[in-house]
């Protein structure tokens, strides 16, 4: 008898606060600018995902929107990445404010001062939480930079 109460408990709980056992809705989030080429495969991956009202930002790399390939400088790639997640945010309704957290991750730990000192022009006070992992390789060969990002209005 106890095992029957026990195991009719949940639904109850969700029924008195009103919970739902629907499944939270995704939308995905591709704004204008980083849709594929005429002719190009989709890339296996959504540049962002809104679900109940947090934006999960896929890891973005900073090519440049226009060639798709890597700048040569550094702190262009940085530039690059952080308005690339700015698009994303816009497209959900959002800013960089409402970032909750970031994963950076880079080629070279060498280069953290470089990305922190331009990150903290797009981060204001409260900045978000963040872990910066150094890789030994990003998936595009000349990138030094990944970022993903969630975010919740």
């Amino acid at each position: 008898m106890m095992k029957l109460i026990y195991l009719a408990l949940p639904p109850i709980i969700g029924l008195v606060l009103g919970l739902s056992a629907k499944a939270a809705e995704k939308k995905v989030i591709i704004p204008v600018e980083l849709a594929p080429q005429q002719g190009a495969p989709a890339p296996l991956f959504s540049p962002g995902i809104l679900v109940d009202g947090t934006l999960y930002v896929s890891g973005q790399m900073g090519t440049d929107l226009k060639t798709r390939q890597i700048p040569d400088s550094f702190d262009d790639e940085v530039k690059n990445v952080l308005n690339t997640i700015g698009l994303i945010l816009k497209e959900a309704g959002m800013g960089y404010q409402d970032a909750v957290s970031v994963t950076v991750y880079l080629s070279d730990i060498e280069l953290f001062p470089k990305m922190n000192a331009i990150y903290g022009t797009y981060f204001k006070e409260p900045r978000p939480a963040r872990a910066t992992v150094a890789v030994s390789r990003l998936a595009l060969p000349r990138a030094h930079i990944e970022i993903s990002v969630t975010a919740k209005k």
